[in-house]
């Protein structure tokens, strides 16, 4: 499926990746949850979520502080709240800075807790993508807030797209783990 240009559609990929995300989470293997995530050798990977995230752990609390950057950002708005969707002092580009403090915030954090949060945010973010018709999620210009984009691209990459993204990774941490084995 390409990416959701429907609330139907977007319904459907977020509780997909989702469902697809946390089944690869659960047969991951004590020496994959273990392992340090290191991707370092790899030169292709050079962006830097690849240095950032060190375990399961810091990915799931990355998408986490990302669905509460759009549950307080749509709130907000909603209400007549003029808010930006990233927190000052993050702008575009400097959100690098801003995932790696998301990252520091929650290092006492457990796996477990992580998980947790993470379900509960994925559930509020599609009771939230649920409120909104199909024309309020995927046509231009019905919330000023939004900017040139729909509010339905915003639920895309923060949920399905997201959870894709952090499928790859968690896929190629074990690919790294049984070339170690191997090797």
């Amino acid at each position: 499926m390409g990416r959701p240009t429907t609330k139907e559609d977007l319904l459907e990929a977020a509780k997909n990746n989702f469902d697809s995300l946390f089944a690869f989470i659960d047969s991951m293997t004590e020496q994959e949850l273990a392992t340090p995530f290191d991707f370092a050798s790899d030169i292709k990977k050079k962006e830097a979520h690849w240095k950032r995230d060190k375990n399961l752990r810091d990915v799931l609390i990355h998408l986490y502080e990302w669905h509460q950057l759009q549950l307080s950002w749509v709130e907000a708005n909603r209400k007549g709240e003029d808010k930006p969707f990233l927190p000052k002092p993050y702008n575009w580009r400097t959100i690098s800075t801003m995932n790696g403090f998301f990252c520091k915030k929650h290092q006492s954090t457990s796996l477990n807790e992580a998980k947790e949060m993470l379900k509960q945010s994925h559930k509020e973010m599609l009771e939230l993508a649920e409120e909104f018709s199909n024309e309020e999620l995927f046509s231009k210009g019905i919330y000023k807030w939004v900017g040139g984009s729909t509010l339905g691209s915003y639920f895309v990459s923060n949920t399905s797209s997201h959870y894709d993204w952090a499928l790859k990774k968690l896929k190629a941490h074990r690919k790294k783990c049984k070339l170690e084995v191997i090797g």
